[in-house]
């Protein structure tokens, strides 16, 4: 997250870095809310397991560095990667996916390189993108919404959840491949050859939808709720995630050409779909792994929005949140080194790397 602040010489931030991780928890719940009411307990249950393994590795590695647990655990910090990285992965990934992405996360991505603060890389979306590389199946087997699926045919509940996570656990009763299916993102991309309204009205997660993609427009929404929210508390400011939503949104409106058979999707789909909203308040805004000054993190999150409708459009992944966001994170040194606000008390700005008089 990007901490709201003032500029110098009276830069300051109300908030401590706890309570900025409270209060992105506390506004994860709409989408969660929207993702356990569409697609079962299946995100409840990664963000448990998720979190459990997280606060585990860190305890472990501070100990191991001979640093105090608590003091290091109490700002939430590894809480926050281990919910994102929750919310990421499918409802009902098997249990060692979930810990293998939580332990590169935090054990690699955060804490190789020093810990909260010194990581160049967002620790939830590189757990995710080695997730996606190493174990492409389970990383893309997403469950179809509630009433989407078959006559007869239920999500899972609790326990039947558990079940499915941890097989241990015994068998479910139910066969996984019964509840899953397609994202709206990759029914679009498959459906080649035919036109936007087309492939609209073949779909159900289109047909069926009340604005653009079934299921996922609402859990985009509760991720806009809680991101318009972090923006209201001065959590962060309002550059990086409009930015990116801007740079998506022109994107799908210059190569929409007014739905033929080649045309990338609407704007409207591509915001409502996947983890855009996700990305853009909660990713985006990471203020370690991003751009420091309010031009510089226009930049950024413009940038990132490009390149995740590039990557859906014409890449090989659906959705591209997470792989957009790290090829900027290592782009925002040389936006910093081009962006740097006015010094206080000084005509013009000046270049990072630039000798000072």
């Amino acid at each position: 997250m990007v901490f709201a602040r003032a500029s110098s010489p009276h830069e300051h931030s109300a908030l401590s870095t706890r309570q900025v991780m409270q209060y992105v928890l506390l506004a994860t719940l709409p989408g969660l809310v929207a993702l356990t009411w569409n697609f079962g307990w299946g995100t409840v249950i990664n963000i448990l397991l998720a979190s459990t393994v997280a606060v585990g590795t860190e305890a472990a590695i501070v100990a191991l560095r001979k640093r105090p647990v608590l003091f290091y655990l109490q700002d939430c910090s590894a809480l926050v990667t281990a919910v994102l990285l929750g919310l990421a992965l499918p409802p009902l990934a098997p249990w060692w996916l979930t810990v293998i992405g939580t332990l590169f996360a935090i054990g690699i991505a955060k804490h190789l390189y020093g810990g909260l603060g010194f990581n160049p890389f967002n620790p939830a979306m590189v757990g995710y993108v080695v997730l996606l590389i190493s174990f492409p199946v389970p990383m893309t087997t997403w469950i179809t919404p509630r009433d989407l699926l078959p006559a007869g045919v239920h999500l899972p509940d609790l326990w039947q959840s558990l079940q499915i996570v941890f097989p241990i656990l015994g068998a479910p009763g139910q066969a996984v491949d019964a509840i899953t299916g397609a994202t709206p993102l990759d029914a679009f991309k498959h459906h080649t050859g035919l036109l936007v309204e087309q492939i609209y009205a073949a779909e159900p997660l289109f047909s069926r939808a009340e604005i653009v993609s079934y299921g996922w427009e609402w859990v985009n929404l509760g991720f806009l709720a809680g991101g318009v929210w972090l923006i209201y508390k001065k959590v962060f400011t309002w550059h990086a995630p409009v930015a990116m939503l801007l740079g998506l949104t022109l994107m799908a409106a210059l190569f929409y050409d007014g739905g033929s058979s080649t045309s990338g999707g609407s704007p409207i789909m591509h915001l409502l779909s996947g983890a855009t909203m996700l990305g853009a308040f909660f990713i985006v805004t990471d203020p370690v792994t991003s751009a420091t000054s309010a031009r510089g993190r226009l930049v950024y999150g413009a940038s990132i929005g490009i390149l995740v409708y590039i990557i859906r459009v014409w890449g090989n992944y659906p959705d591209a949140v997470a792989f957009a966001v790290l090829l900027m994170n290592f782009a925002a040194p040389l936006i910093d080194n081009y962006t740097l606000p006015r010094t206080y008390g000084h005509s013009k700005a000046r270049k990072a790397t630039e000798k000072k008089p």
